[in-house]
């Protein structure tokens, strides 16, 4: 269970991870997409560190024309957030830390692509990193188990809106004018801001099928390397996340490209024009959607634990599909995800013969859907969506 703190504070999953990190590494640095709560996590887990913000022009400044005095300015923790902003830091940072083994530091930042990059170069080896996506729908139990699917696919799992300071319908709009359209002008030259705003729509439109760069660029009147330029800031700003097709020394001929998701069901149904729970229930996008938000679970769930992505979904040529894949421990464990009610028994049917489709030893194997009868005990595991999870067939029913 997970305790409330200062009223509105949902305790992360990530904590535990994050604080054993910080026990080895002097830096400890945590990316995510706007709004995901790194801020309000570091404030909580590292409560004693001094916290400056880059986003602030002012110390923007200071930092960039006197980098020393500016990182000594306490002997104790310091917290830098959108550390991206000043890249040049972290040279100093590396300095520091390894003429002053007590010295700590934690760094955020929300443009993946920006920081890791600099933090790779200039860190190696001082660093531990781990991403930090929007809520799990295990973390927030509590706050999400009264509502219905279409609520919770409706309203996504933003820390702003799960914890009651906001509502999806204000939320959303608010968050593609104050944050997208910032940070991609920032990482790639848009010269015009509609097309692109019609480019992350009909993204929306493609939940859970395979990217086609040149069919979207046509759609859009862009060329391809603009639309796989654009996705790419898209991935790193965590707005989009590609699950990659299973691939192995294999004679089968498989799918090479990946399959699009959003980093949230709630900005997706925003941008697929979705306004209500009612026009949610008829929408043709509604399973897709569904698919979305149990692969986002599943890599929240990876990502919480420290662990790298390690998702794919199987396709091939013979028409042999299953939804997702996910390696960990050398097994390989298959979902079957279904927005349906009632269970059929062709969900099963391929994850029956997986051990055939892929190289790796074969693990858990189940069927995600939204109905209430479950099974965990046969060959194929059937589970209510709010029970999946990649440890354990009934995590929020544990003590």
């Amino acid at each position: 269970m997970h305790r409330i703190m200062d009223g509105n504070y949902i305790e992360r999953d990530i904590t535990a991870v994050v604080l054993e990190a910080a026990k080895y590494f002097p830096v400890v640095c945590i990316t995510g997409p706007r709004q995901s709560g790194k801020t309000t996590l570091i404030r909580h887990i590292f409560p004693e560190y001094v916290r400056y913000s880059l986003e602030d022009l002012q110390v923007r400044n200071y930092a960039r024309t006197d980098p020393v005095a500016f990182l000594n300015q306490t002997e104790q923790g310091m917290v830098l957030d959108e550390v991206h902003r000043v890249p040049e830091l972290l040279s100093y940072i590396q300095g520091i830390v390894d003429e002053r083994p007590g010295r700590r530091f934690v760094l955020s930042g929300s443009s993946n692509f920006m920081l890791l990059r600099s933090v790779s170069q200039s860190l190696a080896g001082r660093v531990g990193l781990f991403d930090l996506l929007p809520m799990s729908m295990h973390e927030t139990s509590e706050q999400t188990g009264g509502k219905s699917l279409d609520e919770l696919l409706l309203d996504g799992l933003y820390p702003a809106i799960c914890s009651g300071k906001n509502v999806s319908r204000l939320y959303y709009p608010a968050y593609v004018r104050t944050y997208l359209d910032r940070d991609v002008r920032e990482l790639v030259n848009v010269k015009d801001l509609m097309q692109f705003n019609t480019f992350l729509q009909l993204c929306a439109g493609r939940i859970g099928s395979l990217f086609n760069a040149s069919e979207l660029a046509a759609e859009v009147g862009v060329s391809s390397h603009t639309v796989t330029s654009w996705l790419s800031v898209l991935e790193a700003s965590y707005v989009v996340m590609l699950l990659r097709p299973y691939s192995a020394n294999t004679t089968k001929r498989l799918v090479k490209s990946p399959k699009l998701y959003f980093c949230d069901t709630g900005l997706a149904c925003h941008l697929l024009g979705i306004e209500s729970v009612e026009q949610l229930t008829r929408d043709k996008m509604r399973g897709h959607l569904f698919e979305n938000l149990i692969v986002m679970e599943a890599l929240k769930g990876q990502f919480n634990r420290g662990r790298q992505n390690s998702l794919y979904f199987y396709r091939d040529s013979n028409k042999n599909e299953i939804d997702l894949l996910a390696c960990e421990g050398g097994m390989m464990s298959g979902f079957e995800i279904k927005s349906a009610m009632t269970y059929h028994t062709d969900f099963s049917k391929q994850l029956k013969q997986m051990g055939a489709l892929v190289t790796a030893p074969v693990g858990r194997r189940a069927v995600v859907y939204a109905g209430e009868m479950e099974n965990t005990q046969a060959e194929v595991q059937l589970l209510n969506y709010r029970h999946f999870s990649l440890d354990s067939p009934f995590p929020a029913l544990q003590a």
